[in-house]
């Protein structure tokens, strides 16, 4: 199989394929093709991928391959795509129908690696979890960079800085690595999440998990968190409100797939704030748990910093591209046959659910009913 690697958009320092695993490919039997300094953003030059036995292509000769790998849908979409080409990436396509749409009137065939299930089966291709990993860490970081106190507690000659406290709103893998990154920086950490299983998890890692009692059942929502009833949202800002209050620094990590981001921090809560405190929203992309959260944006707000930022993991693009192409690779390999040519298993959940286009047509369950 001819696979294809593209470079991303300009905002984006990561790549899909580090040379190591272009590599591990070719030894499987495939041909790989990279779009020129594709890797460069990531510390990877186009000599290293020669010599990792890739061919070095053009944009418009990277479209011939049979499989192109990437992260973000190309700024110029895939209108010029042959009709049976087959695409993998992070698309989101719950918030991108129209986009999705005009893909399908190209016949091609799209897998979209944030709508594969989260079940153990698939924990060594899920990309969210292995980017989310690295955007808790960087929040935390970021988070310490811009706060202007320290994060542990400290006793020396000229008196004593009590430590930061930290409010992590959401124990999903950016929000576990964010509680154990902070603490390991010597924060006192609260977290809030809506599902009470985590809980274990959380105080495992040195952090008080705050409570609100009668949260909808996310059991069967494949991993996702889930909707939250008008009651229980009003519950939890007030639970929210006291601990915002006495936070530092605020993490906020709340996504719904497929809808905006719940508001879990309002304007009041802002207000009530110190000056100096930080807040780091992860979910700035899909319209912030903040009421003034910008995506891409700083936003200061009676002292109060407010970083909108979704795009940590290209901060730290050699590492993020490495377990990206590392999630890649197991991918391709369930959806690969024996003679490396693309055999889809209808069957197996994995295929099923990651899949939204097949041969141009929607094939995903949750894309089609929130078309």
């Amino acid at each position: 199989m001819i696979i294809g690697v593209l470079k991303e958009p300009s905002f984006e320092a990561r790549v899909s394929l580090l040379p190591e695993a272009v590599s591990a490919l070719i030894k499987q039997g495939n041909e790989l093709w990279v779009e020129k300094g594709a890797g460069e953003s990531a510390f990877a030059s186009d000599d290293q991928y020669l010599q990792a036995g890739a061919l070095l292509k053009s944009r418009t000769e990277i479209y011939d391959a049979q499989l192109l790998l990437c992260i973000h849908p190309p700024e110029e979409g895939f209108a010029s795509l042959k009709s049976g080409t087959a695409v993998i990436g992070i698309f989101q396509p719950l918030y991108r129908t129209d986009l999705i749409q005009q893909w399908a009137d190209s016949g091609i065939t799209c897998f979209s690696l944030d709508m594969l299930p989260r079940t153990t089966r698939a924990q060594s291709m899920d990309v969210l979890s292995s980017q989310a990993n690295i955007a808790g860490y960087k929040a935390v970081l970021l988070g310490a960079y811009t706060y202007g106190r320290y994060f542990p507690m400290l006793m020396t000659a000229a008196g004593s800085i009590a430590p930061a406290k930290l409010l992590v709103l959401g124990a999903g893998v950016a929000g576990l690595q964010a509680i154990a990154t902070a603490r390991r920086l010597g924060a006192v950490v609260e977290v809030f999440d809506t599902r009470p299983a985590v809980k274990e998890e959380v105080m495992s890692l040195g952090a008080k998990f705050v409570e609100v009692e009668g949260a909808a059942d996310a059991s069967k929502a494949g991993g996702y968190a889930v909707e939250q009833d008008e009651d229980f949202q009003q519950r939890q800002k007030q639970r929210i409100a006291e601990s915002i209050a006495k936070a530092d620094i605020v993490i906020t990590t709340a996504q719904i797939p497929g809808k905006k981001a719940p508001q879990l921090i309002t304007k009041e809560m802002l207000e009530s704030m110190r000056a100096g405190s930080v807040i780091i929203d992860l979910a700035a992309a899909s319209g912030g748990n903040t009421a003034l959260t910008v995506n891409n944006s700083t936003v200061v707000h009676n002292g109060v910093t407010i970083i909108g930022n979704s795009n940590l993991p290209s901060t730290m693009s050699s590492d993020a591209s490495k377990l990206y192409g590392k999630n890649l690779m197991n991918f391709i390999k369930l959806i690969s046959a024996k003679d490396g040519s693309l055999f889809l298993n209808w069957e197996d959940d994995l295929v099923k659910g990651s899949c939204i286009l097949f041969e141009g047509n929607i094939t995903n369950e949750r894309l089609k009913s929130s078309a």
